[in-house]
C-alpha cells in the first residue's frame, strides 16, 4: 500500500508514528482511518478506520497487523450487520449477528462460527438460548416472558 498521508500524529512513547490516511486500492476498495509503518515501511491498517467495497460492503472498527482485529461493525448490502469482536478478519468473541431475514443472534463466536452460549431470535420474534455449536443447536429453550 502506498499511500500520502493527510495527517500525522507522534507517539510519545516509542512507537511507530499513526498516519491518517485515504487510500484507494487496486481494486477499488477504500480506506479512510489509522495507519502505522512497519518497520520495513510497509504502511498498514492500524487503529480505527473504514473500509468500503465498490459493492456496498462496509467496515467500520479497529485494526491491528492490517487485519480487522478488535471491535468493529461489518454492514453487508443484503442487510445483514455484524456488530463485535473481531480477530484477523473473523467473527471471534462476543458479538452479534442480524441475518438477512432480520433474525438476530446475540452470543459467541470463533472463527466466524456461531460458538458457545448465545440466544437467537427468529422471525417471529421468540427468543430462543442454549449452547450453539456453528449450524447445530441442541437443546434450545425457549425464553419466556411471564
Amino acid at each position: 500500500m502506498s499511500v500520502k498521508p493527510s495527517k500525522e500524529k507522534t507517539n510519545e512513547q516509542k512507537g511507530p508514528a499513526v498516519l491518517n490516511i485515504s487510500y484507494i486500492f487496486p481494486n477499488g476498495d477504500r480506506y479512510d482511518g489509522e495507519c502505522q509503518k512497519s518497520s520495513n515501511g510497509v504502511i498498514m491498517r492500524s487503529g480505527s478506520g473504514i473500509h468500503t467495497t465498490p459493492n456496498g460492503i462496509i467496515y467500520k472498527g479497529q485494526w491491528y497487523n492490517d487485519k480487522m482485529n478488535g471491535s468493529g461493525r461489518l454492514e453487508h448490502p443484503s442487510g445483514a450487520v455484524y456488530e463485535g469482536e473481531f480477530k484477523d478478519n473473523m467473527f471471534h468473541g462476543r458479538g452479534m449477528y442480524i441475518f438477512q431475514n432480520g433474525t438476530k443472534y446475540v452470543g459467541e463466536f470463533n472463527e466466524n462460527k456461531l460458538e458457545g452460549e448465545g440466544e437467537f431470535t427468529d422471525i417471529r420474534g421468540l427468543q430462543w438460548t442454549g449452547n450453539f455449536h456453528y449450524k447445530a443447536a441442541p437443546g434450545l429453550k425457549l425464553k419466556l416472558d411471564i
